[in-house]
């Protein structure tokens, strides 16, 4: 049984990063264990490869640990990590090489305990529709539908205005009204911006 609580509360996590600059390992291993699983599935949509998604999330964390201390509050703590792993991710891309977004049927984008079969189609059908945006696009997609964060957690995330993540989630909602359909066969009548 894991022993470590849900992290969706910021109380919670304000808490651990307090611990944390005062250099408790504890509570760096309890943020880890659950926002490893959240930024692996974000970067997913940056990247297919597990060795850069790991590399990143190490990252991410090391940086969590150093700067634990200087977290200045502007944001819920969910925001700041999943900035700093956004941060690391481009840094690696641009070391690694960018590489095709993500392998669409990775992602759980569904109830898991529906018909297998259904899922799977399911999974496939919107991921081949979600790889085919743009990574800016397909990042607030991710980050509002897939990890409930707000326009403002995820225009602190990415480093720009409100404004430009409406937009960006506004031009992502079209092309998928678009896409869809041609993916499950039937022709749309309107033609992908």
């Amino acid at each position: 049984m894991n022993s470590s609580p849900a992290l969706d509360d910021d109380a919670t996590e304000r808490s651990l990063l307090r611990r944390m600059a005062d250099g408790d390992r504890a509570a760096l291993a309890e943020m880890y264990r659950p926002y490893h699983r959240r930024l692996s599935r974000f970067l997913s949509r940056l990247t297919r490869r597990p060795d850069v998604i790991d590399e990143v999330i190490n990252d991410c964390f090391w940086i969590v640990w150093q700067k634990a201390g200087s977290f200045r509050g502007d944001s819920r703590v969910s925001t700041w990590i999943f900035g700093i792993a956004y941060r690391c991710a481009l840094k690696a891309l641009r070391r690694h090489g960018d590489d095709d977004a993500s392998d669409p049927t990775a992602h759980e984008l569904a109830d898991p305990s529906a018909d297998p079969q259904a899922e799977h189609e399911l999974r496939d059908w919107l991921g081949k529709a979600m790889a085919r945006l743009p990574t800016d696009q397909r990042l607030v997609l991710e980050l509002a539908y897939g990890g409930g964060h707000s326009l403002e957690d995820i225009a602190a995330i990415m480093q720009c205005p409100v404004g430009t993540v409406k937009a960006r989630m506004f031009h992502a909602r079209v092309k998928l009204r678009n896409l869809l359909p041609d993916l499950a066969g039937q022709r749309s009548s309107k033609a992908v911006p």
